[in-house]
């Protein structure tokens, strides 16, 4: 004769009080490896769209003079300016945390004060480094 499965356990009383999800937007504190690695994708995302730019910029270029003056002069506009110069930095940052990932990647600098020392290393190489270049860019 078959024994009868047993029956299932009594449902556990649901708090009064309802409880976020961890980690909860309104409760988290970011950190600063946390903003750094979002930051990383985003300058990933950058990098994309303005290799698009330098694609159009080649090709205008191999169109003709005209297509070429429009692209400079976009590139040459307030908004170009400014566009070039956060690509510049998503590049370096990339870059400067990129060399922050392989360093990780032989198991080294995994420690909690070498994570942020190198953390901040990387935003300051990056400033540092979009710096150097914009200024030897207009010398």
């Amino acid at each position: 004769m078959p024994i009868a499965p047993e029956a299932p356990p009594a449902a556990k009383p649901v708090s009064a009080v309802p409880r976020p999800l961890s980690p909860h937007l309104q409760v988290y504190r970011p950190q600063l490896t946390s903003v750094l690695s979002i930051t990383h994708r985003a300058t990933g995302v950058a990098l994309a769209a303005g290799t698009l730019v330098l694609v159009w910029w080649l090709v205008a270029a191999a169109t003709g003079p005209e297509q070429f003056a429009v692209a400079q002069g976009f590139l040459g506009s307030w908004l170009g300016l400014l566009l070039l110069l956060g690509w510049s930095w998503s590049l370096f940052y990339h870059l400067c945390n990129g060399i922050r990932h392989l360093f990780w990647d032989a198991g080294k600098g995994f420690e909690l004060k070498a994570a942020y020392a190198s953390g901040w290393a990387v935003v300051l190489g990056s400033v540092v480094l979009t710096v150097v270049a914009w200024l030897w860019g207009f010398a």
